[in-house]
């Protein structure tokens, strides 16, 4: 490198000047499954938690989130029983019969697969058995 290679380096070219860049506009929140079933006019019924006693498992509690058109449902299917009923009052009514028909099924289906319900009989001689 020369004496005069020190003093006049060949200069740089100018970084380009770049246009400010404008951040896009937030993208809105992804919707809840609610908000789509009420732009769709769907019913929507969750369970949005479930709370047990500790100290006793047998009690606990659900938390529901419906929409309007879930109770509409409910109305015409008969689950309003008087003029000032709530959603809430409409919507345990049917909660708790949702619960029974489970329970009653669950029994049905034990009862079918018990041993001791079949009819067993025994021949006695003489024409008569024993039916147990």
């Amino acid at each position: 490198m020369g004496l005069l290679d020190k003093f006049f380096k060949p200069k740089k070219p100018p970084k380009p000047v770049s246009e400010p860049r404008t951040k896009a506009p937030p993208s809105p929140p992804p919707k809840t499954a609610k908000e789509l079933a009420n732009e769709r006019d769907e019913p929507y019924i969750a369970i949005l938690s479930l709370d047990i006693d500790p100290e006793n498992l047998h009690q606990g509690s659900f938390e529901l989130d419906w929409n309007e058109k879930f109770i509409s449902n409910l109305v015409r299917a008969g689950y309003m029983m008087k003029k000032d009923d709530s959603d809430a009052a409409i919507v345990d009514r049917w909660f708790q019969n949702v619960c029974r028909n489970v329970v009653l099924e669950t029994y049905e289906q034990e009862q079918a697969m018990n041993p001791q319900r079949y009819v067993r009989s025994k021949d006695l001689g003489d024409g008569r058995s024993e039916v147990s």
